[in-house]
């Protein structure tokens, strides 16, 4: 069933977002343009089809979406709530759209890496788009990529592989370039001559703290040392180097059950994420004199590595794979704020 809300007018094609109207003017089930024409019976409530949209019968549309001039939808389409797809759109067989995602004028989603024409494959390789993540203009999305939760893929950018959550992509193909929602997160104070007053300094992020140990210049060369109890907050049990990471790689990526860590880049530089599910801290490695403490249920992720950087990480405890939480809504779940 169709229906014209109240207070709607057609002509004017106002495509903005109306998540906002109160339950009283919100009248009707689906809202679908005379131009437009939306063939499927899985839509929710409060959903709107513009003009020249065109949804198949067999996806399905959450509640309160925005199809916008112009947009496909074909069958086995999932689209969740509070999505807005802009003009000229395609949703290809194969895309899962995840809730209060926000995909840009004239995105590209492929599903077949290998298409040929009237050559159809058993199945199509499935995208995944998560929960808040938002797609620029212009953006190609590559087959079989999962763009993470919160995640910001920039206008333009080609993206080939998977984005974590979070995570700013841009380029051709996209590459890290910082992370989203970090308000409040700060970095480190830019590497002086002089170097800063040693001691231990708190963050946003609750147990993370930044450690600076005391610089030692002699002519022979300069040394920096951190001992057990006076800068180092736990017994190391393991250490190990991360080194020759090509450029835009990310490392880590993950959160633990128990172990403790301390990174310093002894050599080079690299930036350091923190995320406590809620809030993101930055900070930027580019002093053997700084590390970093990050406690269990913490997430972390290294990137923006140097050519030359060599990362030092030491850790409270022996490797255990177990201990490892690797998908960001299962340590979402851990920390107890899915």
């Amino acid at each position: 069933m169709t229906q014209r809300p109240r207070h709607e007018n057609v002509a004017g094609s106002d495509q903005d977002d109306s998540h906002d109207v109160s339950e009283e003017d919100r009248v009707v089930t689906l809202f679908v343009h005379p131009q437009g024409l939306c063939e499927s019976a899985d839509v929710g409530d409060g959903t709107r089809v513009w003009a020249f949209a065109h949804v198949l019968p067999g996806a399905r549309i959450g509640r309160d979406c925005n199809l916008c001039d112009h947009v496909f939808v074909e069958n086995d389409v999932i689209v969740g709530d509070r999505v807005t797809v802009k003009c000229g759109v395609q949703l290809w067989d194969g895309l899962r759209v995840e809730d209060d995602v926000f995909i840009g004028p004239n995105a590209t989603f492929a599903n077949d890496p290998f298409p040929r024409s009237r050559k159809r494959p058993e199945r199509f390789t499935p995208t995944h788009v998560q929960k808040g993540a938002s797609i620029g203009a212009n953006a190609t999305i590559l087959p079989g990529v999962t763009i993470g939760r919160g995640a910001m893929v920039g206008a333009g950018a080609v993206v080939t592989r998977d984005v974590p959550p979070h995570a700013i992509v841009v380029g051709n193909p996209a590459r890290i370039t910082g992370y989203a929602e970090a308000a409040g997160a700060t970095s480190a104070p830019p590497r002086t001559a002089t170097p800063s007053t040693p001691g231990v300094e708190t963050t946003s992020i609750a147990g993370v703290t930044l450690h600076r140990s005391p610089l030692v210049q002699d002519m022979r060369g300069n040394l920096t040392a951190g001992e057990t109890g006076r800068g180092l907050p736990f017994v190391p049990q393991r250490y190990f180097l991360v080194m020759d990471v090509p450029s835009g790689e990310t490392r880590g990526a993950h959160a633990h059950r128990v172990c403790s860590q301390f990174l310093i880049c002894v050599k080079g530089a690299c930036s350091v994420v923190v995320d406590d599910g809620a809030q993101r801290f930055e900070v930027r490695l580019d002093d053997p004199c700084l590390g970093i403490h990050v406690p269990p249920g913490v997430w972390a992720i290294q990137y923006k590595y140097t050519r030359d950087a060599v990362l030092m990480v030491l850790a409270s405890h022996p490797y255990d794979a177990g201990d490892y939480i690797r998908d960001y809504d299962q340590f979402l779940a851990h920390v107890g704020r899915r």
